[in-house]
């Protein structure tokens, strides 16, 4: 079993993931700098450089592989689950967790992530607040689809969402498996 994590972008799937596998001595690996690593460049550069079906291409070799190992932890890239067969590879290999958040919230985590830019391409024409509630328009209804559940991450710590997935999953252990 794995449990993937997904959601849009700055809803925790990284930080999450690694508390998780931490916690349960599980591995974790995040499918973005994994896409990066084997690209040899970033997201935004594969997108211009490249373009995002060459990414989205990318994106599900990586998810294909990834959904392959077990006891994982994998947070999943933002538009994963947006193609039927990286769905279906996250359902096949485990429990899928979705991460969601305001738009507003993802805007500020967004903004306060120095690496965002640099690292992260814009996915319409629009950017900021806009882009981000357009493209969760279109990606929420495929999370809810593709999730066994859902995590609010609104004004709760990291560890607060870790523990609420692992009591969801009844892999709680110490004392948060009391509450």
């Amino acid at each position: 079993m794995n449990i993937v994590l997904i959601g849009y972008r700055a809803t925790g799937k990284s930080t999450v993931a690694r508390l998780l596998a931490e916690r349960l001595g599980w591995n974790w690996i995040d499918a973005d700098p994994e896409i990066e690593r084997r690209a040899g460049k970033s997201i935004a550069r594969i997108f211009a450089e490249d373009g995002e079906p060459a990414f989205r291409d990318l994106e599900s070799a990586v998810i294909q592989e990834l959904c392959s190992r077990d006891c994982s932890i994998i947070a999943a890239g933002g538009g994963a689950p947006m193609r039927p067969d990286n769905r279906e590879a996250m359902r096949r290999c485990g429990k899928v967790v979705w991460l969601q958040a305001p738009p507003e919230t993802i805007h500020q985590r967004m903004a306060a992530d120095h690496t965002t830019q640099e690292r992260r391409p814009n996915l319409t024409p629009l950017g900021g607040l806009e882009e981000i509630i357009t493209v969760l328009s279109r990606r929420e209804p495929i999370y809810r689809e593709s999730a066994d559940f859902e995590v609010d991450t609104e004004g709760k710590t990291p560890e607060q969402v870790a523990d609420e997935i692992l009591r969801r999953l009844s892999l709680a252990t110490g004392p948060e498996a009391a509450t």
